[in-house]
């Protein structure tokens, strides 16, 4: 597989994480037991991705690129939630970033 389509998948693990826990949120308003199963299906690709990502990507990577989804639950409690997004939350992501961006040039 291509390093491309593992830091894609890579992303969209993150991605799981995150759409995950808002389902999560989200049934804890409906207590429908259907959104509460799309919340553990998707959870549970982000964990199997994860898993898979681990036997092909440095261990150095593919951890510490879970504090991605912290953006993505930024963005979707904006989107979803209509929460607000400060400044020192906007700094908190700007720090994730720059430490993923770090990660990732390091390997060489």
């Amino acid at each position: 597989m291509s390093d491309s389509l593992l830091y894609v998948l890579l992303v969209v693990m993150t991605g799981c994480g995150a759409v995950g826990s808002v389902l999560f949120k989200a049934y804890s308003g409906s207590r429908r037991k259907l959104v509460l199963l799309a919340g553990f299906a998707s959870y549970g690709l982000g964990a199997l991705l994860n898993i898979y990502l681990l036997g092909y990507l440095p261990y150095t990577i593919v951890m510490p690129a879970n504090a991605l989804t912290f953006i993505w639950a930024l963005l979707l409690a904006r989107l979803v939630f209509g929460e607000t997004i400060g400044i020192f939350k906007l700094a908190g992501v700007g720090c994730i970033v720059s430490g993923v961006v770090l990660l990732l040039g390091g390997q060489g």
